[in-house]
């Protein structure tokens, strides 16, 4: 490539960098916007964890390319620049507009050296000025995605610099440079589709530009040959036989593109190409009427625009429609100018037909001659073709200022232009600082298209502003009454809202406007996919009503009718019947979606959800760890993998459970879910200082964290701090007064340690406040009336607490103990009882019951997934709900029933020897 531009000075090379520079600083500052967030954001393909194979079976969206939704836009080297922009600086925006930057610098250069072919060196200088500020390429340049048209564009014009090398001495053919320009054909058709047609531009060289042959001469030479008066000429001969190798290369690409996409075409809904769909002769009337539009953007590019779908362009109907007149005078334009480039020699005549081949050639795959696009009008595919209109345009220019008479006013003219178009350019650079602001310069310039007020309603919704997003849907909906997208968009922000009924008036509308059913005819292809997600949508909305389950699977099952292959339906259908505690069936849903899409991790994530609802942790543990392969980062995964690990009671598990806590905190350091089963695994492992660290990490984040301020108040308690443990107790309580196991702590080391009886009895009369059945706090408020010497009001206490618990023995020995001393001391007339002679129920049983105390906060995380319609294609997005339960009285397992038993016996103990101290008074 150095070597083509060696004719290129420094000078201009610098003057080109300087000018380029000077319009696009301002694009570094700008984010991921419109389809940067598919192509970018959202795209896995550009994870170093993806394989390199990926970037080759997926579309330029990371869709697979077999699948029905895939745009079908193969361009895998422009995802793999992409890809290296992410191993380098992730997903900073200001290292892609750089690099974009610096190619769209690289392509002028090289289209300098292609203008010095046609124009001479002062023209060449204007034409690529001209096209380094013009303002269209402002989508293509600080649009990230536009690097796709950036990137083809560099190998289009070296693959034609190369094929001019191909004419040898006394016009013999040079075999390197036609191999050179097939392998630059095909790298740049990898970037964009449209590089394939710089074959047809070589083409046109080759007869009109190399050979010097007019349309005359060649119509004269073919009637000669008909007639037998002559044969073909030897240069002749070679000409077609380097446009043979090149048309048979051509062909070769082009079925390999087929084979690609599988024999498919994209499906677009009438939304994105309206005439696309529309009946004759509207459909011929606007295309037609869209080329005319499209040379005006060149001319003039005031307002630009960055969709022009929808309403955008209204459908030219009727001949008599006035626009009909502009397509008339344009065609009428550029077949004079065919005329004249054709039938003429001359340097001028070719320098105009190489002009026009540039830009009609490089858009014709966007110009619905042969197949539908996605769009109406898109500013970027007007890259390439714009070197053609600077070319026009500097030749031109240059035949003005060689007449002395316009000199002056024609160098005047120029810098005007270039002026203006570079502030143009530097001024709509800002446009596209954030989706908010495209969208939002896009309605200036066009209000009839209802992608545009929903793209903003979007931008607004990111920011939580729902009540400004759904003026901008209901808008939508009013600019586009069936644009089914927008009333999904209205229903969902209606939902936000926590407007139920609203959004469910809004989806109910959404699905009547569905195709119907026509039977012997798929459905599938006269509907866009993500339309189908109202289903989901709407029955995740009433599915919140426990009442109205069953209605809402119906409508999981009509979407999964529609589409056997509709994935997210089994998905949400999954969930749905876990809620309705059928997991046997939700395990079914689950294994047809992993049919359907075996690479998916939070599938195999749910599936493990499921295996724990089954009572199977072992194959929950499996499944977490398939997720975990196929997402080593997969948050919920390494969360809930590693719970079931703590829980399994495997000292063995430990360390691989509490390495998955660290991974899942790195991931998500706001988390004090982490650092909380963190802190309860070091409590297994009795490493207390370690977990007073992470059990004050937790409450740090979150100060109301229930479960993290008890246990470390336990611990506290457990390692002879129970001074340490009050504070963390009043947090607690002024958190949740009505914590019985705070309460019946804190009352334990009140007496104990505090020696405050009054303090200890308001504690345990508030347990029986909240409960009066609480059997460990109605007998620690018997203590406490022991402990104040009134042994009747003892006595009648601990009658009521064996009530409650008749089986009880320690009950019954504690009672039998009090009657014994009032018997005693009736006898002996004494009613003095030591302060210090008795210990608290609590006390006795302190060390024993800290397992039981213990409290564990298991955050159980399931993922249950929304489907939304945004931005003209669907997006999925996992909502976690936190289970929060204090496991007061969890299941115990064997082995726990066996501690229990030894720490009743420990106790019994501590009650004789209580009966000793008493009966020894």
């Amino acid at each position: 490539l150095l070597e083509k531009m060696a004719d290129v000075s420094l000078k201009e090379a610098a003057l080109i960098i300087g000018v380029v520079a000077a319009c696009y600083w301002n694009s570094l500052f700008c984010g991921f916007v419109f389809d940067d967030v598919s192509a970018i954001l959202d795209n896995k393909d550009l994870h170093p964890s993806t394989p390199l194979t990926n970037l080759f079976q997926n579309d330029f969206w990371g869709t697979p390319m077999s699948e029905e939704r895939s745009h079908k836009s193969y361009r895998p080297l422009t995802v793999l620049t992409f890809r290296l922009n992410y191993l380098f600086s992730e997903l900073n925006a200001v290292s892609y507009h750089f690099l974009n930057l610096v190619f769209h610098v690289v392509v002028c250069v090289v289209f300098l050296k292609v203008c010095k072919l046609f124009l001479d060196n002062r023209s060449s200088v204007v034409a690529s000025l001209l096209f380094a500020v013009h303002p269209i390429h402002t989508e293509a340049v600080t649009g990230v995605v536009g690097r796709a048209e950036l990137l083809s564009s560099i190998f289009f014009l070296a693959a034609f610099l190369s094929y001019t090398k191909s004419k040898g001495p006394d016009n013999t053919i040079v075999w390197t440079p036609i191999a050179v320009t097939v392998f630059l054909v095909a790298v740049a058709t990898l970037c964009k589709e449209q590089g394939i047609t710089v074959v047809g531009i070589c083409c046109v060289y080759e007869v009109f530009i190399a050979q010097g042959y007019t349309l005359p001469v060649l119509l004269d030479t073919a009637v000669q040959i008909l007639r037998g008066k002559g044969s073909i000429p030897f240069s002749m001969f070679q000409t077609l036989l380097k446009l043979i190798v090149l048309m048979f290369s051509t062909l070769l690409l082009v079925v390999v593109r087929v084979q690609v996409i599988q024999s498919q075409l994209p499906v677009f809904t009438r939304f994105d190409n309206p005439a696309a769909v529309s009946p004759s002769p509207a459909r011929q009337l606007t295309f037609n009427y869209l080329l005319p539009v499209n040379a005006w953007l060149l001319l003039n590019p005031s307002e630009l625009c960055c969709d022009w779908t929808m309403g955008t362009i209204p459908l030219v109907e009727s001949l008599l429609d006035v626009r009909n007149v502009a397509t008339l005078t344009f065609f009428c334009f550029l077949g004079s100018l065919i005329v004249f480039s054709l039938r003429y020699p001359g340097d001028s005549s070719k320098t105009v037909l190489m002009a026009l081949c540039l830009i009609v050639l490089p858009f014709i795959p966007a110009s619905n001659l042969f197949f539908p696009v996605g769009f109406v009008v898109a500013e970027r595919v007007l890259y390439v073709p714009s070197m053609g209109f600077c070319i026009l345009v500097a030749h031109g220019w240059k035949k003005l200022s060689n007449k002395s008479m316009l000199r002056k006013i024609s160098w005047v003219c120029l810098a005007a232009v270039l002026f203006t178009h570079a502030l143009k350019t530097l001024h709509r650079n800002w446009d596209w600082e954030s989706e908010y602001t495209l969208f939002m310069s896009a309605l200036k310039v066009n209000k009839n298209n209802a992608k545009l007020w929903n793209n903003v309603g979007h931008a607004l919704e990111n920011e939580k502003n729902f009540e400004r997003a759904l003026q901008f849907f209901i808008q939508a909906t009013q600019v586009q009454p069936d644009d089914i997208g927008a009333h999904m968009n209205v229903g969902r922000t209606y939902k936000n809202l926590n407007k139920t009924k609203e959004a469910e008036e809004s989806y109910l509308i959404a699905k009547s406007l569905m195709p119907q059913i026509i039977p012997g005819k798929k459905y599938a292809a006269r509907v866009a996919p993500n339309h189908l997600n109202v289903y989901i949508n709407l029955a995740n909305l009433i599915r919140a009503n426990e009442s109205r389950l069953e209605e809402a699977d119906q409508l999981y099952r009509q979407a999964i009718s529609m589409r056997p292959d509709f994935k997210q339906a089994y998905i949400s259908r999954g969930e749905l019947l876990l809620k309705m505690n059928k997991p046997l069936k939700a395990k079914e849903a689950y294994l047809r979606a992993l049919e359907l899409d075996r690479t998916n991790a939070d599938l195999w994530y749910n599936l493990a959800i499921v295996y724990i609802e089954l009572k199977d942790p072992t194959e929950a543990l499996k499944n977490f760890n398939r997720a975990l392969e196929l997402n080593p980062t997969h948050k919920l995964a390494l969360f809930n993998s590693a719970l079931l690990m703590q829980e399994s009671g495997d000292a063995r598990l430990r360390p691989e459970a509490k390495a998955r806590l660290l991974h899942y905190v790195k991931e998500e350091p706001q988390d004090a879910n982490g650092y909380f089963n963190l802190g309860m695994l070091a409590m297994d492992d009795k490493k207390d200082t370690e977990a007073e660290a992470w059990m004050m990490k937790a409450i740090r984040l979150q100060p109301n964290f229930r479960s993290a301020l008890f246990n470390l108040a336990l611990l506290y308690s457990q390692t002879a701090k129970e001074l340490m443990a009050l504070p963390v107790l009043e947090d607690l309580l002024r958190y949740y007064p009505d914590h019985t196991k705070g309460l019946i702590l804190k009352g334990d080391i009140l007496m104990n340690q505090k020696k405050d009886i009054v303090g200890a009895k308001m504690c345990f009369e508030k347990i029986l406040e909240l409960d009066p059945n609480n059997v460990q706090g109605k007998h620690n408020l018997c203590v406490v009336y022991f402990e104040e010497r009134d042994l009747i009001k003892a006595e009648k206490c601990l009658v009521e607490t064996l009530a409650l618990a008749p089986h009880e023995e320690y009950i019954q020995r504690h009672l039998n103990i009090v009657r014994s001393k009032i018997a005693s001391l009736s006898a002996t007339e004494q009613s003095t009882l030591p302060a210090d002679g008795t210990v608290t129920a609590a006390k006795e049983e302190k060390k024993n019951s800290f397992q039981n105390l213990k409290e564990v906060k298991n955050e159980q995380k399931t993922t249950q997934t929304t489907v939304d319609n945004k931005k003209g294609h669907s997006k999925t997005k996992k909502r976690t709900e936190k289970n929060s339960m204090d496991k007061e009285t969890p299941k115990k397992s064997t082995k726990e029933i066996k501690d229990i038993e030894k720490k009743r016996v420990a106790a019994l103990k501590r009650l004789e020897e209580i009966e000793r101290i008493l009966n020894g008074e």
